[in-house]
């Protein structure tokens, strides 16, 4: 009798897992292909000095977005910024985007004008050029795609691969904030679908919507490091969630680390708004995705340069121990970090 053939369910791998299986056999042809799959941005370099860095990233309606609360011209900029954090991760300037949609017949032409309106702010804000892109129909809803290009000299590039036992690991900004907006705009668009005509309570919660609906990329810190010579020895974008992104620090650089509890940075906004949904502020900090702050790695001496700037925060260091992954709590105990964040496929299908 013939065995039936086993396939794995993509929810069993889970996103990395998925790409690393996909991508074990990759081999790159081209000497001008410097950094290939596997960290933020992809970096090419064809002559000269400076290096082309290359990200992109693919945005469903219904798993990325959900019109019913976020605005179309928030969704442009907000397109644009989480490929610019990518650059940005790299210790890279970004200069250009190519901007591509797949849309279903319920958009209109204004619709899309919206979502164009907000990708125009996000170029000016951030100075980079349109350049071009693609489009066409869709069966259901709406698809984005967005490439950015950027350029850094190859020695002041940042990998997720340089860390260093002994050096400090350092987050921008705060931690947790787009979590608890997205977890308000949930449960406010479930209260309004129960209660037709009720409006949505948003008094004293401004600064965790806007980290969610229109997050900036934070191209300040780049130019702090650029203006006081630092390059971290690792550095990574937080989409996924701290927790997510340590673990690939470590893993692509074969350290360990230790997060201190009590060094998290966490706006009152988001410790309010988890208290009042019952969770411990430190899971949103550890596992909330879509903060795009800066996650990096720094040598004592190298800090020392950078350490007035106020948005800067030290929240643990570098060991030598690869296996070690852990969140020290407030009591001093060792918790080992788990990839808790954002994941594509960590659902089971749908049962028929």
């Amino acid at each position: 009798m013939e065995q039936k053939k086993k396939y794995t369910e993509l929810w069993e791998l889970g996103e990395f897992r998925l790409i690393d299986l996909l991508t074990e056999n990759n081999v790159t042809r081209h000497k001008s292909t410097i950094v290939s799959i596997g960290d933020d941005a992809a970096v090419v370099r064809y002559d000269g000095k400076k290096a082309t860095i290359i990200t992109t990233d693919l945005l469903v309606e219904g798993i990325h977005f959900d019109l019913t609360y976020v605005p179309l011209k928030y969704l442009g900029y907000k397109s644009v910024v989480v490929n610019l954090s990518d650059v940005y991760a790299m210790n890279a300037l970004p200069r250009q985007i190519t901007f591509s949609f797949a849309v279903s017949n319920k958009f209109t032409y204004e619709a899309l004008k919206e979502i164009y309106e907000g990708i125009y702010q996000a170029c000016e804000q951030y100075n980079v050029d349109l350049i071009g892109g693609d489009s066409t129909s869709s069966r259901h809803g709406l698809f984005i795609s967005v490439t950015a290009l950027g350029e850094a000299e190859e020695k002041k590039l940042a990998l997720r691969s340089g860390a260093r036992p002994g050096d400090l690991i350092c987050v921008t900004g705060d931690l947790g904030a787009a979590y608890m907006g997205l977890l308000l705009l949930e449960r406010e668009k479930k209260v309004v679908q129960q209660n037709p005509g009720v409006q949505p309570d948003w008094e004293g919660k401004d600064y965790i919507l806007r980290r969610q609906l229109r997050p900036e990329a934070r191209r300040d810190i780049v130019e702090v490091f650029h203006a006081n010579d630092v390059v971290p020895d690792a550095m990574i974008d937080i989409s996924d969630g701290l927790s997510s992104e340590i673990l690939h620090i470590c893993q692509d650089s074969d350290v360990g680390a230790k997060i201190y509890e009590d060094r998290l940075p966490i706006h009152d906004q988001t410790r309010q708004m988890a208290l009042e949904m019952n969770l411990d502020p430190t899971i949103p900090a550890m596992n909330g995705g879509e903060d795009y702050e800066l996650l990096f790695t720094l040598p004592v001496e190298e800090f020392a340069k950078i350490k007035d700037y106020p948005d800067i925060h030290v929240i643990g260091n570098i060991t030598d121990k690869p296996t070690e992954v852990d969140l020290i709590t407030r009591d001093g105990t060792a918790v080992p970090i788990t990839a808790q964040g954002w994941n594509s496929y960590d659902e089971k299908p749908f049962e028929e």
